[in-house]
């Protein structure tokens, strides 16, 4: 079987989407297919070129997955221009060399957002006839909508209300990352045929026996109670309202807020906590992929953070931070709350609600006992339903099983832990 995957985030960068598109491919090539991912340069989240890389074209083999680079106009900025640049230019790039790089598959899965690149994927798919694989993290523009990033009727919300009709309806099959993006596609577009593809998280390199010296040096000092956000720095994660805790607890000795990452936001992030005098907080630069479990078994406490509640937005942080054993404290409403509180994974607040936060992170600091049963909870939830190779199989075996010129009746197949 030959697969085709086209992204415009991979490694050697690091975020979510990377990591978990990645070990996807790694499935595959471990059970014996090809696979080939079409992708841009690599610059997320910095908007940087990162070095070696640059130029119309690049390929290379990375863990026996044959990787296409293709241009793309690297931007961190959250204004709409800079960023619709950088989506249509890899748009464009991937189309125009796609046609020519690109050997004919069986499957081409596109990640979405962005959903522009379902424009590339669309004309892609036909001309190579591979079916059509729509995988949806977020969706789209209902997130944009949501976050403010465009206005309710207006060009840009009916342009992408129409191209996402327009991806479903041509997909073959739309793999879904949530149960909440499940049924918003399954009652909007009931003879689509669905299926759940859940994130998780690589539960063999998350845990407790990750946890090195130097690693918690590089956090804080050994009696510091560290607590941890790691993650993208961006308009949906809310992380002013932490800053504004560590505020509340800047006279609380041994307390020290890490934040690890990148992102649009984290310059004013920073001068916030500048302005505020603030000397319990760290801001630390992106860590290698490898370097991240042994951050988050280091951490006394860390932090999973939505600002607010975006339609079927499940972080993947989430379930790193279950897979790792330590006291996890999720601000979030929607699904990624139902799963903490359906494993007892961790404490659970509402978005906005600094006074709760600064009371939690004082009642984990003392009982560690209880916040430790709680962590075991998340770690057992983890391995039994979120583990990211036990999500991927189904999907592998789904996709075996469908000889190519059939097409599948409407159904809905739901894997991992749905809620």
């Amino acid at each position: 079987m030959k697969l085709t995957i086209l992204t415009q985030y991979y490694p050697p960068e690091i975020g979510a989407p990377q990591t978990r598109l990645s070990h996807l491919a790694s499935v595959f090539v471990a059970a014996g297919h090809e696979v080939t991912v079409l992708t841009a340069m690599p610059n997320y989240p910095t908007g940087k070129i990162q070095p070696g890389y640059g130029g119309v074209l690049r390929r290379e083999w990375r863990d026996g997955i044959r990787v296409v680079r293709t241009f793309v106009y690297p931007s961190r900025s959250a204004s709409i221009v800079p960023r619709l640049l950088s989506y249509f230019s890899f748009v464009f790039s991937s189309a125009v060399l796609g046609s020519f790089l690109l050997s004919s598959s069986d499957y081409l899965l596109v990640e979405s957002p962005p959903l522009f690149l379902g424009l590339s994927a669309l004309w892609l798919s036909w001309l190579k006839r591979a079916r059509l694989i729509f995988n949806v993290s977020d969706l789209w523009p209902a997130s944009a909508l949501r976050l403010g990033v465009i206005r309710e009727r207006s060009l840009a919300h009916r342009f992408g209300t129409w191209l996402e009709s327009l991806c479903y309806r041509r997909s073959w099959l739309v793999t879904c990352q949530s149960s909440g993006i499940l049924r918003d596609i399954n009652e909007r577009f009931p003879a689509q045929s669905t299926f759940l593809l859940s994130n998780g998280a690589d539960t063999s390199r998350f845990g407790l026996h990750h946890r090195t010296e130097q690693a918690r040096l590089h956090l804080g000092t050994p009696d510091e109670f560290v607590i941890l956000y790691a993650g993208l720095h961006g308009l949906a994660q809310g992380l002013d309202r932490i800053i504004d805790a560590a505020s509340k607890l800047a006279r609380e000795k041994g307390l020290r807020f890490v934040f690890i990452g990148d992102g649009p936001e984290k310059e004013r992030l920073m001068q916030k906590s500048r302005d505020l005098g603030l000397r319990n907080i760290t801001f630390l630069d992106p860590v290698a992929s490898k370097e991240i479990p042994p951050m988050l078994a280091s951490a006394d406490l860390i932090l999973v953070s939505l600002g607010m509640d975006i339609p079927g937005a499940v972080p993947s942080k989430l379930y790193e931070a279950m897979a790792t054993e330590r006291p996890l404290v999720l601000i979030a409403e929607g699904e990624p709350a139902e799963i903490v509180r359906r494993f007892e994974a961790g404490l659970v607040l509402v978005p906005g609600d600094v006074s709760s936060l600064v009371s939690t992170i004082r009642w984990i600091r003392e009982n560690p006992q209880h916040a430790a049963q709680l962590a075991a909870r998340a770690r057992d939830a983890s391995v039994r339903h979120f583990d990211r190779t036990a999500i991927a199989e189904p999907f592998l075996r789904y996709l075996q099983s469908n000889v190519p010129q059939e097409q599948p009746q409407k159904e809905s197949i739901q894997v991992g832990a749905p809620l």
